[in-house]
């Protein structure tokens, strides 16, 4: 028996030898697959033919022929001349270029896709690569719809000299009038994906997504060992290694990509027809429509671990929903979650907090207390929602702000002060939510916004009522006459102006039927967001500043009667 061995398409034997696993693999079953070994997992490298036939939709792919510079400007000789590594190149891939571009869909959703392969010189980012991605950011900016990168590259040619090294800015140049424009866009790292590719466009886009264990750096792993004679800990530079990070937003198998496309260029895209009725939700205006009651125990409702959490509401009450993960900066936080999604038909940006039901997924969300990684990456993901068009619902429960050691080091009180100061200017819709705990700082980092809500049984304060029992009683037993003086209750907070409304929770609370407080979520953030949707960003921003701005102690004048006509 014949078997062959290789990263990608592996000759025309039956069986090929996975590169991952070194197994035997039948080549159809393979094929099938993919080129995702069935065995391991490890993902076979793909021509960019293959993955243009495996993400996009079928007769959808349109070819955009570009003329391509390869002239010779350094006279470059190394074993061979550059002429002759061109031509031998285009012969053996069949490719102009490293890169292939083409107006495509994926499930019916139209983008621009630059798709690079790594069989011609090593998908090395020269002047032929720049023209074309620079080709694709322009149709794309024409036609206004999303571009998608598919990256795979040793790095800058290096046959082509200084003019290789100006192919970085000439591409991410391209990629910033995107930004301006408002247009989306994604990068799938596949591998490997290394040097000028990776420290451009590659990682410029909106979303970067990266297949299971692809490699991605700056430099690579030998060129580091032998800089630092250090021998690298193993996954080094894997995809996976890079989301821990929170440099990338995820890592996606192959065969989940396209679904994920799906959803992502959902967020881009026109609002869908409205979905069902939301069953006549019920929220209160007016605070002396709601029954006095004790604040202590709405402390203990709010913190009910059979409360529904953020996932399980953004699960009940939102469609085509893709989590984005890391502030991009070197860390993420599981106590913020985070994604576009569709709301009712409409594209919008879910940020919230995020706790867990039992001690195993408090833990590893932190209790729901953000480290200032969670807060980056919710600014992040508003910026984005910014760019995009789409309003922000931010779900707030959270004891507080991570109060650690390596908080205070990564600056906690840095990224609380830049995420209220975003969303005070932010040009785009938000409604906040309070759905459990509202604490401090921690909690009003995401909930600067044009219209507050919360839930009959949660609770919103300037510090846990142990916390201010322990400092003004010297006693934390007091927590529940410190509950009472704090007024956290909704009835307060409404009469106070904190909250515009009180979405009234089912008998028992939120945690007694998850189903029905989805419900009444829904049946809440539907008319405001429509609502908010018919004013201009100018409006928007001088009208939240108002209503924050009206805070001067007079209780019932928290907002002002601008704001009031306005709305």
């Amino acid at each position: 028996m014949k078997v062959t061995a290789a990263d990608g398409v592996a000759g025309e034997s039956s069986w090929s030898l996975c590169s991952g696993c070194r197994r035997v693999v039948y080549r159809k079953r393979l094929e099938r697959e993919s080129l995702v070994c069935p065995e391991c997992g490890f993902h076979q490298r793909l021509t960019a033919l293959e993955r243009i036939g495996q993400l996009f939709d079928e007769g959808s792919v349109r070819m955009l022929g570009q003329p391509v510079p390869s002239a010779d400007v350094l006279g470059f000789t190394d074993t061979v001349p550059y002429p002759e590594r061109l031509a031998a190149a285009k012969a053996r891939t069949g490719l102009d270029e490293a890169v292939v571009v083409a107006e495509a869909a994926v499930n019916g959703r139209p983008l621009v896709a630059a798709v690079m392969d790594f069989r011609f010189l090593g998908g090395s980012l020269g002047a032929g690569v720049g023209t074309l991605i620079v080709a694709a950011a322009e149709t794309a900016l024409r036609r206004r719809i999303p571009l998608l990168l598919v990256c795979a590259s040793g790095g800058a040619r290096m046959q082509e000299g200084a003019l290789a090294l100006m192919q970085m800015a000439r591409t991410s140049q391209a990629l910033a009038e995107l930004d301006e424009a408002g247009i989306l866009t994604l990068s799938v790292i596949t591998d490997p994906t290394y040097g000028g590719v990776a420290a451009s466009f590659a990682l410029l886009a909106d979303v970067v997504l990266a297949e299971p264990g692809a490699r991605l750096g700056f430099a690579g792993r030998r060129v580091i060992e032998q800089t630092i004679r250090q021998r690298l800990p193993d996954g080094f530079q894997t995809a996976e290694f890079l989301a821990e990070r929170g440099l990338i937003d995820g890592v996606r198998s192959r065969n989940a990509l396209r679904d994920s496309l799906t959803r992502l260029l959902a967020a881009a895209g026109p609002a869908a027809e409205p979905g069902p009725g939301t069953g006549g939700a019920v929220v209160i205006r007016d605070h002396t429509e709601l029954a006095a009651g004790d604040p202590w125990a709405a402390v203990r409702s709010a913190r009910d671990l059979g409360r529904p959490t953020t996932l399980d509401l953004i699960s009940r009450v939102f469609t085509d929903f893709e989590e984005l993960r890391g502030d991009r900066l070197g860390g993420d936080c599981a106590a913020v979650v985070g994604g576009p999604a569709r709301l009712d038909g409409l594209p919008v940006m879910v940020v919230g907090q995020q706790k867990g039901h039992t001690a195993a997924e408090l833990a590893a969300r932190n209790y729901g207390m953000p480290s200032p990684q969670g807060y980056r990456k919710a600014a992040r993901l508003m910026r984005l929602a910014e760019k995009l068009g789409l309003p922000v619902i931010t779900l707030v429960d959270t004891p507080g702000a991570y109060p650690g050691v390596t908080a205070e080091e990564d600056g906690q009180a840095f990224a609380i002060a830049d995420n209220l100061r975003l969303l005070s200017g932010l040009a785009v819709p938000v409604v906040t939510v309070i759905t459990g705990e509202g604490g401090s700082g921690g909690a009003l980092a995401l909930a600067v916004a044009d219209e507050v809500l919360m839930f009959s049984g949660a609770v919103y304060s300037v510090i846990t009522p142990e916390g201010c029992a322990a400092i003004l009683w010297n006693d934390p037993t007091m927590a529940s006459a410190a509950a009472r003086a704090l007024r956290v209750d909704a009835r307060e907070l409404l009469r106070l102006g904190v909250v515009d409304g009180v979405i009234l929770e089912p008998e028992g609370g939120n945690q007694a039927d998850p189903a029905m407080a989805a419900e009444g979520l829904r049946g809440a953030l539907v008319p405001a967001i429509r609502r908010l949707a018919g004013f201009g960003p100018d409006e928007l921003v001088r009208g939240r500043r108002a209503r924050f701005r009206a805070f001067d102690g007079a209780v019932g004048t928290a907002v002002t009667e601008e704001w009031s006509a306005e709305r």
